[in-house]
């Protein structure tokens, strides 16, 4: 399986131009090594701006994008996909994701151009994004080879236990988007307590939690150089057996992101 960094820079919402272009250097300067967009954010140019101004080799990190919903006809597939590309200034992206199983997705159909895509070299691999395991299921019987990330809202309000479980027995690294919960994990008591006894902010003890987690990838949204650094330290932190099970324990069931088109 390809190997996913553990810790990336989210971009969306990241929609002043400067802004998004300067996190995006300042991270791979920092030593991020993955760096996910979308044609949906509408900052793959700035994102590709960053790459560009970065002291970082091009091999050395990996790029994620996705394909929006009204795109996901097979023709339109690969034209936007050749967009993307062009407007991050690379020659290729390591992952390219089906954004959401909604509007055009036909999971034979766009599955297929995505892996004509794989065969043409524009892309690397494929990604999907807010799959449910059924849904998650199919599109494995079609792209089996190709497959390697179910990206998903997922943090400790919402721990998409069965989802996890899907992802690894299909080999798939499940992406934690919204790992945060838009902030809302600095205000939970069990989270609060462990940052306190490992002297760290709420912030690294939500992404070291997930980043523990077997197959687990965590892609915060930062802009400002010191929520950065901030998420870039989760790395160092260990949580302990105790701590891990304080926040498995929280019972709630919080999403943070849920349009109309959702399949859940």
């Amino acid at each position: 399986m390809t190997d996913i960094p553990k810790l990336g820079l989210g971009t969306w919402q990241n929609t002043d131009p400067e802004e998004c272009a300067k996190s995006v250097e300042t991270a791979l300067n920092m030593g991020y090594r993955h760096i996910d967009t979308a044609q949906a954010y509408e900052n793959e140019e700035d994102v590709g701006k960053g790459l560009e101004d970065a002291d970082v080799d091009r091999e050395d990190y990996f790029l994620a994008s996705k394909v929006w919903i009204d795109q996901l006809a097979p023709e339109n597939v690969k034209a936007s996909t050749k967009e993307s590309v062009e407007k991050l200034g690379v020659d290729y992206v390591d992952l390219m994701y089906v954004h959401w199983p909604a509007g055009d997705y036909s999971p034979q159909e766009t599955l297929k151009a995505f892996k004509e895509l794989v065969h043409s070299g524009e892309i690397r691999n494929i990604g999907v994004s807010n799959f449910t395991p059924e849904q998650l299921d199919k599109a494995m019987e079609i792209a089996p080879k190709h497959i390697i990330a179910n990206q998903v809202e997922m943090h400790p309000l919402l721990q998409q236990e069965e989802l996890l479980e899907k992802c690894r027995e299909h080999d798939v690294t499940l992406v934690a988007y919204s790992p945060l919960a838009r902030g809302e994990v600095f205000d939970v008591p069990e989270i609060q307590e462990v940052a306190e006894k490992h002297d760290v902010s709420e912030a690294q003890v939500s992404l070291a939690w997930l980043m523990q987690k077997d197959g687990v990838v965590a892609i915060p949204k930062a802009s400002s150089e010191e929520h950065i650094r901030d998420n870039y330290e989760a790395l160092d932190l260990e949580l302990d057996d105790e701590d891990v099970q304080k926040i498995d324990s929280i019972d709630r069931e919080e999403r943070m992101v849920d349009p109309g088109f959702a399949p859940w």
